[in-house]
């Protein structure tokens, strides 16, 4: 580490036993940066540091201030910051321990020097940032500039640089901090207990370590800044999304719910610390890999999980700017992706006082609907899906493709006819543009009142809104009714037992629709298998009266018999819910 014929002049210090004594001559450099023999000094530290300097540096600053082929900043990117760690070690580091190492005899310790210079150490941090991009420039100038490369080739096959090549030399200050806490830890090792360097030795390595750290965080972010730029350029580099704060979190496909129809579609997230871009991928990748459609704004943004039957693995991501449900492959891929957005909602209400955490499960739903008239027009509405009802939310009217369609209202998301979704309102989540609502929408948002008598009438038994008492039932699911009363042949509805009305089946047309079709008092039925000639399927007679249904599978079958067999008996439901688990 100084120099061609220095080992000659040291004394070499090496564990015999449990002490420590001189022996045969030595280099410092076999206390803290190798133990490998003298004849080996041409490759120490020190020694790089200046033929890196002296030859290759200024060989390439002569020839670019010669032949103006190539610019002196190039070179000066290269090289970074070396000549500050070449100094540090010619005229602090090396003397210091040269001197401590020819006072051994009366001071046997060298942790206190370490000590003393370890923070200067974090000064590799910046040559290790830069290290990637001056390997890209080497390999950039030495194809592109035949000067360039002839002043590198000259000297790589000079006897000096012992056929090692200048990416060689440039890396061994990479691996310098590593070494350092690699020998000191050795050294700190096989000291004995009561050696005078105990405690100096290991706060040295406490501090070596700690540069250590430092130079692997400058790694770290270096990469990390990489697979941002990357992603970037996968996106398009949208100027108001590319931002080097952005911390990318989670990023992978995802399918897209349709409201408009009963089917998904390929999309792609991209979850950084403070917004999630939802986008489609491009057919033809050239350039940019995806198009981003939205952005969503972590702050203020909601995820909860969706207890849907059609969709299993489907959850929400409610933002200012959308409301999206998405569908995941697997029960733990949905998992991963809401814990992500919760973090990162975490990471956002711990910035900022004011804001709400999102909140999931039952209480969750619950505080949902306290906060929805405070939040609406300023949060994007969950839409329910077009055949999720098959009547206006509203006013409860069937829909038919002819004269009753079905719209959606942008405030609450309602499925509505035209005529209850034929006002305007501004919304503060759109840019307070004006959008389609429904009257209850539009009365709550605009503060005016309609001179018709929009009060509510007399609900009737049938006017039960099937998400509520779904969501508060026994037993719900999709029944096909065989021969049903409603026509012949066999439909499809929404089958549910509820709560507050457990003697009562109330069978709908989709799941979100605000009336019943009809309802079957059970009280007296008795509940019986159907023929082996149709699986699935179970009945219920009473005085002549039959209904038939055919269940989704032989479980759910069999779970629908044990509920309305209580209810028809008049029994209490009192744990019914693990009697259908079992």
């Amino acid at each position: 580490m100084l120099g061609k014929g220095s080992c000659k002049s040291q004394k070499r210090i090496k564990l015999l036993g449990s002490s420590w004594r001189p022996s045969r001559p030595m280099c410092p450099a076999s206390i803290c940066w190798t133990r490998k023999p003298p004849d080996c000094l041409d490759h120490s530290t020190i020694h790089l540091y200046e033929f890196c300097l002296q030859v290759f540096f200024e060989e390439l600053l002569k020839e670019a201030r010669s032949s103006k082929a190539f610019s002196e900043d190039v070179v000066k990117l290269i090289f970074s910051n070396i000549s500050s760690i070449h100094q540090f070690h010619s005229q602090f580091f090396l003397p210091e321990l040269q001197r401590r190492v020819d006072e051994w005899a009366a001071i046997p310790r060298i942790g206190d020097v370490i000590q003393k210079l370890a923070p200067f150490l974090k000064m590799y941090s910046e040559y290790v940032k830069n290290f990637e991009r001056a390997a890209e420039l080497l390999v950039v100038w030495t194809e592109k500039c035949p000067p360039f490369q002839e002043v590198i080739t000259r000297i790589q096959n000079s006897e000096a640089s012992g056929n090692l090549t200048l990416q060689h030399h440039m890396l061994e200050p990479v691996q310098r901090i590593p070494r350092y806490e690699l020998l000191l830890k050795e050294y700190v090792q096989k000291l004995p207990p009561d050696a005078p360097d105990q405690a100096d030795a290991q706060k040295a390595l406490d501090m070596i370590f700690s540069a250590a750290q430092h130079s692997n965080a400058a790694i770290t972010e270096m990469e990390r800044l990489q697979n941002l730029w990357d992603v970037y350029q996968r996106l398009g580099l949208e100027d108001d999304i590319v931002d080097p704060s952005n911390e990318l979190l989670q990023e992978g496909p995802i399918q897209k719910i349709s409201f408009r129809h009963s089917s998904t579609m390929d999309r792609y997230l991209f979850l950084f610390n403070n917004m999630l871009l939802y986008c489609i991928p491009k057919v033809i990748q050239v350039g940019a890999q995806f198009q981003v459609r939205t952005r969503i704004d972590v702050a203020g943004m909601k995820v909860r999980e969706l207890n849907d039957v059609e969709f299993p693995h489907s959850f929400l991501v409610s933002g200012k700017q959308r409301t999206l449900e998405l569908q995941a492959q697997s029960q733990e891929e949905m998992y991963t992706w809401i814990q992500a957005c919760q973090r990162a909602i975490d990471q956002i209400g711990k910035r900022h006082e004011t804001f709400k955490a999102a909140v999931q499960g039952p209480e969750g739903d619950i505080q949902e609907q306290q906060l929805k008239s405070e939040e609406l027009g300023i949060r994007a509405p969950q839409w329910v899906r077009d055949k999720m009802v098959t009547m206006c939310m509203r006013c409860k009217t069937p829909f038919n493709a002819l004269t009753r369609r079905r719209h959606h209202c942008r405030a609450c998301g309602y499925v509505v006819c035209a005529k209850c979704s034929d006002y305007r309102a501004s919304l503060k989540y759109d840019d307070n543009r004006l959008n389609r609502v429904c009257l209850e929408c539009y009365v709550f948002l605009t503060g005016n009142l309609l001179p018709e008598d929009k009060e509510d009438k007399k609900k009737g038994i049938l006017e039960k809104e099937s998400s509520k008492v779904s969501e508060q039932s026994l037993m719900c699911s999709f029944l096909q009714l065989l021969g049903d009363k409603w026509g012949k042949g066999s439909s499809r509805g929404w089958c549910v037992i509820s709560r507050d009305d457990p003697l009562v089946l109330y069978i709908y047309a989709a799941p979100q629709d605000m009336k019943a079709h009809t309802s079957i008092p059970l009280l007296g039925y008795q509940v019986t298998s159907g023929p082996l000639a149709e699986p699935r399927t179970f009945q219920l007679q009473q005085s002549g009266l039959v209904y038939s249904f055919r269940a989704e599978s032989e479980e759910l079958k069999g779970q629908w018999m044990k509920a309305i067999d209580r209810a028809a008996r008049g029994q209490s439901f009192t744990g019914l819910e693990g009697e259908l688990s079992d």
